[in-house]
C-alpha cells in the first residue's frame, strides 16, 4: 500500500484530503507543519508522496521543500490557494514536482497523485547498474541509464527528481529536435493544460544548473526563441 504524507495546519483539509485518499486505497498519515514533514520523512522512508501546503507555521511548505530535497526525490505536490502565484513558481524552482489550487477538485487531486506515485515508483523500481544499448542514452557528457534510472555527467553521478529525469528522456530521445513547452507537459505530465510554458521553463532551469557548468551558457539544453527547447552535443 502506497503511503502518503499530508502536511497542512488546517485540520478540515487534512481530514478531506484523508478520505480521499483512504478511499483509493492510500496510507495516509499527516503533519501540522513543514518541520514535522521533514521529521517524518527521514523516519519513515517508505513515503511515496508528499501533499505539501505552503503557508504554515513553525517551518512552511517552500522551507520545508528545499530542506527536503537535500536529502530526498519524493514527489511533492503543492497545495496552494488561487492568489499564491508567486508560491507555485517559486515552489516548483526549488523543486515542487506539481500543484494543486484550493479548492481542489477531488477527481484532478487523485489523478495527480497517482501519476506522480506511478512515475516515482517506476523510476526507483530498478537499482541495477547493467547498460545495454537500448536502456542507454548518450550526449557529449550526458549518459542517462533508463534501466537503472541513473544520469551521469562526465562520469559523476547526477541527482534528478522524476520530473527531470523524465524531461531529460524525452529530450535524448529526440535529439536535435525543437520541443515545445506544451509538446514537453503533454508527454511528461500526460495532460494537457493552460500556462504550461512556465511550468516547463522552471524544470529545464533545474536541468541546466545540475547538467551544465555554465547554467546561463547552456552546452546542451538549449531554447530556440519562439519555439521551445532541444538538446544537442
Amino acid at each position: 500500500m502506497n503511503k502518503i504524507l499530508i502536511c497542512d495546519d488546517e485540520p478540515d483539509i487534512v481530514s478531506a484530503l484523508q478520505i480521499y485518499l483512504k478511499s483509493e486505497g492510500f496510507d495516509v498519515i499527516s503533519a501540522a507543519n513543514g518541520k514535522e514533514a521533514v521529521d517524518t520523512l527521514k523516519e519513515q522512508a517508505d513515503i511515496k508522496l508528499i501533499l505539501m501546503d505552503v503557508m504554515m507555521p513553525v517551518m512552511d511548505g517552500i522551507a520545508a521543500m528545499a530542506e527536503i530535497r537535500t536529502f530526498s526525490n519524493v514527489p511533492i505536490i503543492m497545495l496552494t490557494a488561487k492568489s499564491e502565484d508567486a508560491d507555485k513558481v517559486m515552489g516548483l524552482t526549488i523543486g515542487a514536482d506539481d500543484y494543486v489550487t484550493k479548492p481542489f477538485n477531488p477527481v484532478e487531486l487523485m489523478a495527480r497523485v497517482k501519476s506522480q506515485i506511478r512515475r516515482y515508483t517506476l523510476l526507483g523500481a530498478s537499482t541495477g547498474t547493467v547498460k545495454d544499448n537500448d536502456s542507454v542514452l548518450k550526449i557529449g557528457g550526458i549518459e542517462l541509464n533508463d534501466k537503472s534510472k541513473e544520469v551521469t555527467l562526465d562520469g559523476e553521478l547526477v541527482n534528478l527528481t522524476p520530473l527531470e529525469f523524465d524531461i531529460l528522456k524525452l529530450l535524448m530521445t529526440h535529439k536535435g529536435e525543437v520541443l515545445s513547452p506544451r509538446d514537453i507537459y503533454e508527454k511528461v505530465w500526460n495532460e494537457t493544460v493552460i500556462g504550461a510554458e512556465s511550468t516547463v521553463a522552471v524544470h529545464i532551469r533545474h536541468l541546466r544548473e545540475k547538467l551544465e557548468y555554465d547554467s546561463a551558457n547552456p552546452r546542451y539544453l538549449k531554447a530556440v526563441w519562439g519555439h521551445g527547447y532541444k538538446i544537442d552535443d
